[in-house]
């Protein structure tokens, strides 16, 4: 199990940029697979991004391709969310998950950041 908080989340203008960051605690940072996720007033959670436990692969959700960035940094325990071009309907609270390798379901999610953006 890992303990995960998030931070970084605000108010920004529409084409504006945050950096969401997602501090895990314990010393098996480095078996999981780490993901955000994001879900509207009104609207189901959903996927945004995810990175491999090594850092080897990436995935994004169409919707943020070419805005959003995953990394992760194993020296600091921390997976990082950089959003650029932010729009509106990227308003959300954004969690953080995380995925024991060779397991397919989030096991472990942060309490989420409120990101707003205004138009």
């Amino acid at each position: 199990q890992v303990q995960l908080v998030e931070s970084g989340g605000g108010l920004v203008q529409a084409g504006g940029s945050l950096r969401l960051s997602c501090a895990a605690s314990g010393r098996t940072f480095s078996r999981y697979a780490m993901g955000w996720f994001r879900q509207a007033p009104g609207k189901d959670r959903e996927f945004v991004a995810a990175i491999g436990n090594s850092a080897d692969s990436t995935y994004y959700t169409d919707s943020v391709k070419g805005r959003f960035t995953i990394s992760r940094d194993g020296a600091k325990n921390t997976v990082y969310l950089q959003m650029n071009s932010l729009k509106p309907e990227d308003t959300a609270v954004y969690y953080c998950a995380a995925r024991l390798g060779g397991q397919r379901s989030w096991s472990d999610w942060g309490q989420g950041t409120q990101v707003t953006v205004s138009s």
